[in-house]
This record gives C-alpha cells, structure tokens and sequence, in this order.
C-alpha cells in the first residue's frame, strides 16, 4: 500500500561515539543513538541523546541510564502524528517525574536521580536538539564551530559550578528547544563537560577536521585529549555526520505516488482486488463511495476511490493516501474505523467500516423542531471523536452535517478525513506544495479563509456551527454573508443572530455559548471543545438573560409578593364559598 511517509527516501548519516570513566572510578555517563528503517526513518526521524549523572546525586549513574534508555524507547512509542517538539517534551517530561519521585527516596543531601541531558532528533531536513544541564551541542559547518546548548549551570562559593537545571531536580522543568534546517556533510557534536571543559574551541574544531572517515576515533581523541588537559571527570561525545538528505525529485515524488492505477468507475456486481461492488453511495467531483462485499469472508465494507480527474495531481494523490493512513492510527467509538486490505491491492482505493443511520445532513431535514437535548447530546459525542484527532496533533477541517452519521442506536460517528491536517506528516518536506486544505466554506473559520493559521478552535468553530444549524433548522449564525466575507473588514461587519429567532426552545444560556464558539476571532471562542460541551449541557451564568430565570431567583420579593397575594385570594375564595 501506498504511504504518504515512505516517498521521502533515506535520511543517511556517519556516527561515532565513545565514552569512559576517566579519572573516575565509575563512568556515570551514558549515551546512545537510533537509526530506524522504512516508515519510522520518514516520521520519527535519527535521534541521538547523551546523558551526564551528577557525582554529588546517589543514583547519578542510574539517571543517565534511564534518560538514555527510556528516551530512545519511549520517543519511537509516541505517535507518527505528533510533531517531533511534542513527542520529544512529553517523553523527557514523564522520564524527569519519574526521576524526581524516585529521587525522593533520598535525603536532600544525597539529592537522588539526577542528570544533565541532550537529545538530538533528525527528520526530513530539520535537526531539533532538546538540552537541560551542561552537556552540550555543536555544529561544524563550512568550517565554522559553533556551539547550539547554553549550560544551565550557576556558580557558587569558591568560584564552583552547580546545575540550575537538570533532569530530576525538580518537578518542573525546562527544557531548551532549538531547532534549524540541516544541511550535507554538518557535522554535530555532542559531549559531557569532562571533554568541552577542558578543550579549547580551536582544539575542537581542529580536531573535528581531521581526515578521516572514523568519527569513533575522533570521539577517543577527544576524549584522550580532555584526559591530557587534566580533566577529572568522565569522558564521553558523540559526533554525527548528514552524510545525505532525502532529495526526491518531484518526477521520483511522483512515480513513487502513482504506483497504484487509479480505479475505472465501478458497476454493481464487478470486482476489483478482492472486493465486488454492491452499489454506488456517493459520487462527487473528487472520489466515489461504494458499498463492498469481500469475496472470501462476505463482510459489507464501503471502499472509496479517487476521482480519475486528478490522475497526474500528486498533490491530491498524498492527501487521498494520507486518509487511509490517518484512519488507521486514530481509534475512537465516534470516529469511521478503516479496514485493512486483505490482500496486497494492484488499485488505489481504501476500506472503511460501512455506518448505517443518516448524516446530520438528513437529520436535520427530518427533525425541524429538533429536541434540543438530543442536540446537545450529538453534539458532545462528536466532541469526543474530534479530540481523540487532536489529542494525535491532528486537524479535522471539514467538520459539516453530511460528514457526520448518526447511527440507529444514536452513536455518532465522523466519517470523513480528507482535510485533515497532521502536525507530524506536515514536518516530511515533499518537493510539490501540499494540496490547499479543502473545508467547505460554509461551515469552516474565518482563519482559512483570511490565511491564518488553524487550530483546534477552527474544528470548534465548525461544529459550532453544525449545533447552530441542527437547532435552527439548517440556518447559519450569520446568515448569507458569511459565505461572501473573505477580509477582516467583511468578517467585522457581520453580527451573530440568536438561535432563539429561529427556535424558541434555544434558551438564552445555549444560545451564548453558540455564540461564543462561533466568534469570528479564535481567541474568543472556548479555550477546549469539552467547556463547549459543560456550557451546552450547564447554564453558565455569564449568558443568562434575566429572562430566563425563574422568578424567585431573578426577583425573590416580588416572588414572595406574588405566592402571598395568591395565598390571600385562596383564602379569601374559601370564606366566601362557606
């Protein structure tokens, strides 16, 4: 099958290492690399970390072991969806609460787990380096030295260097993040301050240079020279060189893509890879739905192919693999499951659960006075489904009534992922532009159109709109205009219109946070989807209309009057009747 994460080539590159105690007893660093192969190299990338334990901690040497070994484990653990900055902070971030609760063990004196680090991770054309401590980075580059890591250290009494920051030190931490293009034959340098203490950068960079193609001999001369300089610490450095970058040209790119033979228009009864064709679903200018049967096991699937009018667009040809790809990595009860072929296929198409029910779409046609708690209800069960995307750093963007279904059992489930947008596949450079994102303008943010930057707040502001649409019967927040506005000057001019002039039912407290998820200015909308949720479900103070109150809350003496005057008449009514 076709991955949009294998059409990158191979990142290739030298490495050397070398590390020992020096004039220590024990070596308490540590240091590691990991080069994967096939898809991994293309969405996780080459990382390298180097660890120090501090002497002065009890279990210095424990720390940097664990720092080294649980990073290189637990960052090809985090999904290929997440960009490499969030796989990389949550990963050091959980390896430095575990140091610092074990570290608790100790008394304050003896300090427990602690370690500097520094993680390097290189993917497609970017180098991202990750450094708390004193360790250090550089680059050699054209010739020119220079160092990437700043020590986090403080100097105290006796003109002595202490930690300010490291792995374990505290429950909080800091992590310093840099990142940069790479380029061809940069060489990088990673090291414990046993060496770049008592090295001079021109004694660095001299010896980097050195002809030869052993960078683990260059990494024992560092070291040895480090020794020579009288350096009382552990010595350890590593040194990585890009020997090359994935360079695709977009012929390769695009060969690479077109490997699979788009499908003929399928008729009910043929069969194409081991599936026959049932009937046609849905047809649209840019794929086909149909209802499948597999041959072998008889199972009812829905497989979708691509329209045959983007044959030679590589650019539609990605974002179509991309689907599949992305289906298969997110599982949530409310989002469509995709199918595993069976066989290895000779066309491009993929297969997804087949959803009974009807979409939003039709069911607003068939509720025009909608029961606004089974609104709500819809609602928050699509909420469930989004955020199970963006918790894999992954945006939906076309979030509108025919992409959601609503099952017989009233399970809804979104069923479409052909705009998606994933953090961690963008990073993958690809020589084309990626296809435009391909929200349909009603229902998507101002931010698409005026350019900006999505975010969560944009499928926010979508399925605001779907809410607005299936309690109004399919009117929009902002009427007609909204679909004509392309500028700042055209989106400040529109004003919201209650739900409750199309729908009295809207009480006044779900028609603020409407409006508030709706905000033509993501700032103003909900800080997460699920307070969009609490606000549906729970009337939040800051939108009750008066109003809506009931009286002995909104005016209790009046209240009071009303119930007494009552209670007076009925009186008044029994002594006259007797």
């Amino acid at each position: 099958m076709t991955s949009p994460v294998h059409l990158e080539g191979n990142l290739k590159v030298n490495y050397g290492q070398y590390t020992d105690a020096g004039a220590k007893p024990d070596n308490e660093d540590c240091l590691g690399i990991r080069i994967p192969e096939g898809e991994t190299l293309a969405t996780k990338g080459i990382s390298v970390v180097i660890a120090d334990g501090v002497s002065a901690a009890d279990a210095g040497k424990e720390a940097s072991e664990i720092c080294v070994q649980g990073f290189l484990n637990d960052y090809y653990s985090t999904p290929d969806t997440w960009q490499v900055k969030t796989a990389v902070h949550r990963v050091v971030s959980s390896i430095n609460r575990w140091l610092y609760s074990e570290g608790q063990r100790f008394t304050d004196e003896r300090k427990g787990f602690i370690s500097a680090m520094c993680a390097m991770v290189i993917k497609s054309h970017t180098v991202h380096i990750f450094h708390v401590g004193d360790t250090r980075v550089y680059r050699l580059r054209n010739g020119d030295l220079e160092q990437l890591t700043k020590d986090h250290t403080t100097w105290g009494s006796g003109k002595k260097a202490y930690l300010a920051r490291a792995m374990g030190l505290d429950i909080h931490l800091e992590v310093d993040y840099w990142h940069g293009d790479a380029q061809e034959d940069d060489l990088y340098l990673l090291t414990t301050d046993g060496v770049h203490d008592y090295l001079k950068r021109r004694e660095i960079g001299t010896l980097l240079e050195e002809d030869t193609e052993d960078l683990d001999r260059i990494c024992r001369h560092l070291a040895e020279t480090a020794a020579q300089h009288e350096s009382p610490d552990n010595l350890s450095a590593q040194l990585l060189r890009i020997e090359s970058l994935p360079t695709h040209t977009r012929k390769e790119f695009c060969d690479e893509l077109s490997r699979l033979t788009f499908p003929p228009d399928l008729q009910p009864g043929q069969k194409l890879d081991g599936y026959e064709v049932i009937s046609l679903l849905d047809t649209s200018p840019r794929s086909q739905l149909y209802h499948v049967r597999d041959i072998d096991t008889g199972r009812e699937l829905v497989m979708k192919t691509p329209s045959r009018n983007y044959e030679d667009d590589p650019a539609y040809i990605e974002r179509f693999v991309t689907e599949e790809w992305i289906g298969k990595r997110i599982n949530d009860l409310h989002l469509v499951k995709v199918i595993d072929k069976r066989q290895t296929p000779n066309f491009l198409f993929y297969l997804m659960e087949k959803v009974e029910g009807r979409n939003i779409e039709e069911w607003i046609t068939a509720n025009p006075k909608p029961d606004v708690n089974k609104v709500v209800d819809i609602i928050d069960q699509s909420v469930h489904g989004i955020r199970s995307m963006h918790r894999r750093e992954t945006l939906h963007q076309d979030l509108k009534p025919a992409n959601i279904m609503i099952e017989p059992d009233g399970n809804a489930k979104i069923v479409d992922f052909g705009s998606t947008f994933i953090a961690g596949i963008n990073e993958i450079r690809i020589p084309l532009e990626r296809g435009p994102k391909l929200g349909t303008m009603r229902y998507s943010a101002p931010e698409y159109k005026l350019g900006h930057r999505p975010t969560t707040r944009s499928d926010l502001f979508s399925l605001g709109v779907i809410a607005y649409a299936m309690l109004t019967g399919d009117q929009h927040p902002y009427g007609e205009g909204y679909e004509e506005s392309w500028t700042v000057n055209e989106f400040s001019k529109l004003n919201y219109t209650p739900a409750a002039k199309h729908n009295p039912l809207v009480t006044s407290w779900i028609d603020g946070a409407l409006k508030k998820a709706v905000a033509i200015n993501p700032a103003h909308r909900h800080d997460a989807m699920s307070e969009f949720v609490t606000d549906l479900r729970r009337p939040n103070p800051d939108y009750i209309d008066p109003a809506d109150m009931p009286l002995l809350e909104r005016n209790p003496v009046l209240f009071w009057q009303i119930l007494t005057g009552v209670v007076f008449l009925v009186w008044l009514l029994t002594l006259l009747l007797k």
